[in-house]
């Protein structure tokens, strides 16, 4: 039956693979193979598996070498980008210190200036109140004065007439005369009296004008000075929320973290202070909003001072590199099974630059089971980092490294399968995940 399907077969695909004889020749003879159908067919077959698996096998080969080109080139732009965000944060920081110094200054000007203003509306008012009280004084000078003229004819009248009926006119005659001249001297007094009155009022309505203009003045300062205080205020908001996120991204409490850094920068030429002090009387308005903007600097210059002391930035700067393993459960690449694994790895070429994550001390470079030349750096906060495989150490125990200082190079010492960077974070002795720190950087810088 097996010989039945068969001959069936070959006889099906006679039609396109025709039987080829393929001659062997010798001295002695001449023999021949036969290559039936069915026999070219699965040579057929086999040819086209093998050039189909080549195929896909370079395809993979390719599309690797791709993802990692692109991996490479998306970690430095990251880096980059990092680089440039925090210059760009740091003179913006700058910036808006200038601005809220030169704001300071406007207002201290505008202060001096609203002082010397009410300074003069309180002496104008007072020489208005003056005023007043003397106009008042020559008012009822006036009216008694009015009185007595009044008396004084009305004596003169009843003198004249008793002088008629006595008839003794010389004597009583020369007394009206100075009664007369008398109230002469009074009423030219009195026309003084009434042009000094006249001129104290016009003195106190020029003072009152120039009360509303400086008044006015006042207003529109003020108005101003509001302006640039929410431009500021708007500028600090939108520059420290940013900042905030990062350090909340990575699980760190950011109170906590300007606390710290705040006591080890108290000193001459640390963060910024507010300026404006009334000496233990209260704050106006515009001095609480003058102080919470300086305050709100200070806040942003803590903040960047945080970032270099915390493990925010990639350890290998030149970004060469493909990640090949991450934080967590894995299969172990010399046992197999699962074990866990409590950093990153970064692979690269051989010798490339390792750089410190943060500022810190070194408090292990050597050799460390498992790890083959490895690098520890303590950094405040409880954090530290841990550098494995290395094949060069740049730096000794006790040793202060700042942010991007290179420490190291990439190797593929101790228990290593190739060349590459093995990367821990630590906060309190526990490890954490790395990529945790990077990315909460990356979404910001």
């Amino acid at each position: 039956m097996l010989t039945r399907l068969s001959y069936r077969i070959n006889a099906a695909l006679e039609r396109i693979l025709p039987e080829q004889r393929l001659f062997l020749k010798s001295d002695a003879s001449t023999r021949f193979i036969r290559l039936r159908p069915m026999t070219q067919a699965a040579a057929l077959a086999i040819s086209t598996a093998l050039v189909g698996w080549t195929f896909v096998a370079t395809s993979i080969v390719v599309m690797d070498s791709i993802a990692a080109g692109s991996d490479e080139d998306n970690a430095g732009q990251r880096q980059a980008l990092f680089e440039q965000r925090l210059t760009a944060l740091s003179n913006d920081r700058d910036l808006r210190a200038e601005e809220a110094v030169r704001a300071q200054d406007r207002f201290n000007v505008a202060l001096a200036e609203m002082s010397q203003m009410q300074t003069r509306l309180l002496a104008s008012e007072d020489r208005r109140k003056e005023l007043e009280t003397g106009i008042d004084v020559i008012q009822n000078t006036l009216r008694r004065t009015i009185q007595e003229r009044d008396a004084a004819r009305a004596e003169i009248d009843r003198v004249a007439a008793q002088l008629t009926a006595t008839g003794q006119p010389h004597t009583e005659a020369g007394r009206v005369q100075d009664t007369v001249a008398t109230l002469e001297i009074m009423s030219g007094a009195l026309k003084q009296t009434a042009e000094q009155r006249d001129e104290l009022a016009r003195v106190a309505t020029e003072a009152r004008e120039e009360t509303q203009a400086i008044a006015e003045a006042k207003q529109e300062l003020q108005l101003r000075n509001d302006a640039i205080f929410a431009r500021l205020e708007e500028a600090v908001t939108v520059s420290m929320e940013p900042l905030d996120n990062m350090f909340r991204a990575a699980g760190l409490s950011p109170e906590a973290l300007l606390k710290q850094v705040r006591s080890g920068y108290s000193g001459q030429g640390g963060p910024l202070m507010p300026i404006v002090s009334t000496k233990g009387s209260p704050l106006s308005p515009d001095e609480a909003r003058a102080n919470g903007i300086l305050g709100s600097l200070d806040r942003m210059n803590l903040y960047r001072l945080a970032a270099f002391k915390a493990p925010f930035a990639n350890p290998i700067p030149s970004g060469r590199y493909r990640f090949t393993s991450g934080f967590g459960v894995r299969s172990d690449p010399f046992n197999g099974g699962a074990r866990r694994h409590e950093g990153l790895d970064f692979a690269g070429s051989y010798g490339t630059p390792i750089a410190a994550t943060a500022d810190g001390t070194v408090v292990t470079a050597g050799w460390k089971n498992g790890y083959g030349r490895a690098i520890e750096v303590r950094h405040d906060f409880g954090l530290t980092t841990l550098y494995g495989h290395l094949s060069e150490i740049h730096v000794t125990v006790g040793q202060r490294v700042s942010r991007g200082d290179v420490i190291g190079d990439m190797g593929n010492s101790g228990r290593s399968t190739g060349t590459h960077l093995h990367y821990e974070v630590h906060v309190g002795g526990r490890p954490v995940d790395p990529m945790t720190y990077i990315k909460a950087a990356s979404n910001v810088f």
